[in-house]
């Protein structure tokens, strides 16, 4: 953030205004972002400076604080640019000093606003205005007669004159800006939105996927986010036409009671039929617009914040954790490509196996996979949910292993992405694509977390419509939501990619390389402490991020928690105050209990700090993720076919959307739940009855083989 270091008054009540909160916490959150603070180093150190806030409320104060400067910012323009009409008085300068949003500054700045050739300016250009004024003041009674002494020019009679002036009024009331804002209202409440198909698109097979918009009508209010996203993207692709509209008769007399106020019959008539005209030539259309776009901003942010939801869950899925993992990437005729992992991911074999059609080398990869577990004493086997999974699932297990070797499908979504990726590449130069693939998927199952982050999130086959949602809006949030969960985790530096390096708080791509290249060179990072000789990390760099940061077997006994070393001199105290040692105090839960807070408390540090030192000392380093549970389909079950309705089956959620959930099920077709059979109450969020990645159990209600479309219900 750039600005001063404290906010101004207007700032401060702008930002506390649009989030509620106290304008002391808002001030002393902006001037940690300010000062170079990130959102999860303040949520999170700064508790007693922010009265607590969260990383979400932290995250608000900094989006409407950037929303307050871009409509300073516009504010400004404007001013400068009526400036250089000559037009700006103090009173408008006011006025839109004033105003509190950027459609009110629009407003106010549309009258003054450069137009191409118009009726209305044509109408000024021929010295109608005056005309139209003294019709607007509607005390003048014989109109024609006063008509009649503006023929000259381009004007060759009465009812010109007449026509012109109701052009000028007609644009007047277009810019009216209380006008403006009861249609806006209007619209608001009683907007329906239309759709109809284009003729020839409706027997189009392409076309069919929209059938239920090529004939509809709802009102815009009441409209599912996902059902408005649905709408525009089938007139995107020119099958449908929308329109937004309200009753004409209740918009013009929103409109009429501004402007016809006397009983002057020669004038209002006139000033009617301007209104008309001003109404279905240029409010009509506006105001439409603005509202489908403010509905479509509405739809966007919903549909981003699914999406973010569902990368969260997905990001902080339980890890398998530093196992020897096999790895399946599975496939028929190309054959399963298999690769071997040792506990910290790296890629230690890799080889191609063909126990399915056509080839049917069954016993030969049953000897293989089998010498493989011993050879690298494997203890868990991943196999990727693509094609030939289940296939390759059912080998898996029938394999008489000597040890208990667990065996895990995994979501492959976007592993091919990242295999063809400039980070796989950088990885695994003198490897081809279908062994990176197989890579990520055993790395996926030992930490989503760690894998998943060097994938675009659009490739994880989560969320709704996040290709037709403002791509921007979409990339802040997952952006934001990525590192979230980065930090939140907290990653072992040792250990941990330049990509989920880049994520830390404070850290970025440039450090994370040199992180990185440090590492290498030193043969390892021993301490937090050795952060501070990485070229580039500076002093606000190691504040932010070095919390953040694990080192597993540290020089010092704190560097593997959660607590930051700002603080480790305050826990040696305690330490020595209890007469024990650091490392005798760690994960002691008696002893840490027994440490009398408030006699730690100080100006820097409140309770809030202590606590989370506290609960750190009991469990330090705690991986605040699940546990991972093993998890299998039902075996009879391996395409749509073999689905029946009533069958009870074993799933995994593996999407979330407004209108319910998708469910795994253990063949290539997802299952969905519609919101409506998620409970036997009403459900306004899924989110509320599943998450991400839960094991349940579901009930087939519809098969639809032709389609491809299965109907599931967790109402039993």
């Amino acid at each position: 953030m750039n600005s001063t270091n404290t906010s101004s008054i207007s700032e401060l009540a702008y930002v506390s205004k649009a989030t509620s909160l106290s304008e002391r916490h808002v001030k002393n959150t902006l001037q940690l972002l300010n000062d170079g603070g990130t959102v999860p180093f303040i949520s999170r150190y700064r508790k007693e400076a922010t009265g607590n806030l969260d990383e979400v409320a932290i995250e608000s104060i900094k989006k409407n604080w950037e929303a307050f400067q871009a409509l300073k910012k516009r504010k400004e323009t404007i001013v400068k640019a009526l400036v250089e009409q000559g037009v700006l008085t103090d009173q408008l300068k006011a006025t839109i000093a004033l105003a509190e949003n950027l459609t009110a500054v629009e407003d106010i700045y549309l009258p003054y606003k450069k137009k191409r050739q118009t009726k209305a300016t044509i109408a000024k250009q021929a010295g109608l205005e005056p005309l139209a004024k003294i019709i607007m003041a509607q005390r003048e009674h014989d109109i024609k007669y006063k008509a009649s002494q503006f023929i000259k020019g381009t004007i060759a009679s009465e009812k010109e004159a007449l026509a012109g002036a109701s052009h000028i009024i007609a644009e007047w009331v277009s810019e009216h800006t209380a006008t403006r804002n009861s249609l806006r209202r209007l619209f608001q409440r009683k907007a329906t939105i239309t759709t109809k198909v284009i003729k020839g698109k409706e027997t189009e097979k392409e076309s069919l996927v929209y059938e239920a918009y090529f004939d509809s009508t709802e009102l815009l209010s009441r409209c599912p986010s996902h059902r408005l996203l649905a709408m525009l993207r089938a007139e995107n692709e020119g099958i449908v036409r929308l329109k937004i509209s309200v009753d004409k008769e209740e918009a013009l007399d929103h409109i009429d009671r501004f402007f016809a106020t006397s009983n002057n019959e020669a004038c209002t008539t006139i000033i009617f039929e301007a209104v008309a005209d001003s109404y279905t030539r240029l409010l009509a259309p506006a105001i439409a617009n603005e509202t489908l776009q403010l509905a479509k901003q509405k739809a966007d942010e919903a549909a981003v914040h699914v999406f973010s939801e569902n990368l969260k869950q997905l990001l902080l899925a339980a890890p398998l954790g530093e196992k020897r993992i096999l790895a399946l990437d599975p496939g028929f005729k190309s054959g399963c490509k298999l690769v071997c992992l040792d506990a910290q991911g790296k890629l230690v074999h890799n080889e191609t196996i063909y126990p399915h059609p056509p080839q049917n080398k069954l016993d030969e990869a049953i000897k293989k996979v089998k010498s493989l577990v011993n050879a690298y004493k494997i203890e868990a086997i991943a196999v990727g949910n693509g094609t030939a999974a289940r296939e390759t699932e059912h080998f898996v297990r029938k394999i008489p292993f000597t040890t208990d070797i667990k065996v895990f499908m995994v979501n492959e979504s976007g592993a091919s992405i990242y295999s063809a990726s400039p980070i796989a590449r950088a990885e695994f130069p003198d490897y081809d694509v279908t062994v990176r693939g197989a890579v990520s998927i055993g790395r996926r199952l030992a930490d989503p977390l760690a894998e998943l982050v060097k994938i675009d999130p659009k490739s994880l086959g989560i969320g709704q419509y996040q290709h037709d949602v403002n791509q921007q809006l979409l990339k802040q949030e997952l952006d934001t939501t990525v590192a979230h969960c980065v930090n939140a985790v907290g990653i072992n530096v040792n250990t941990a990619s330049e990509s989920l390096l880049s994520y830390v708080s404070g850290i970025g791509p440039k450090l994370a390389s040199n992180i990185v290249a440090f590492r290498t060179e030193h043969k390892g990072i021993s301490s937090r402490k050795a952060l501070n000789k990485v070229k580039g990390l500076g002093a606000k760099a190691f504040e932010q991020g070095a919390a953040f940061l694990r080192i597993k077997n540290g020089e010092h006994a704190l560097d593997n928690s959660a607590i930051h070393p700002e603080r480790y001199a305050l826990v040696s105290q305690m330490a020595k105050d209890l007469k024990v040692t650091l490392n005798d105090l760690i994960g002691n839960a008696s002893l840490v209990d027994s440490i009398p807070l408030n006699n730690y408390v100080s100006d820097e540090v409140g309770l809030p700090t202590l606590n989370d030192i506290i609960k750190e000392l009991k469990k330090p380093g705690l991986d605040p993720r699940a546990q991972l549970k093993v998890f299998q389909f039902d075996e009879g079950i391996c395409s749509i076919s073999d689905l029946k309705t009533g069958m009870k089956l074993p799933g995994i959620v593996n999407n979330i959307t407004n209108f319910g959930c998708f469910v795994d099920i253990g063949i290539k077709e997802s299952g969905l739940v519609h919101v409506s059979k998620l409970a036997n109450q009403f459900v306004k969020d899924p989110n509320e009855i599943v998450k991400l990645n839960q094991q349940l159990t579901v009930t087939v209600v519809e098969v639809d083989e032709s389609r491809k479309r299965i109907q599931l219900s967790l109402i039993d």
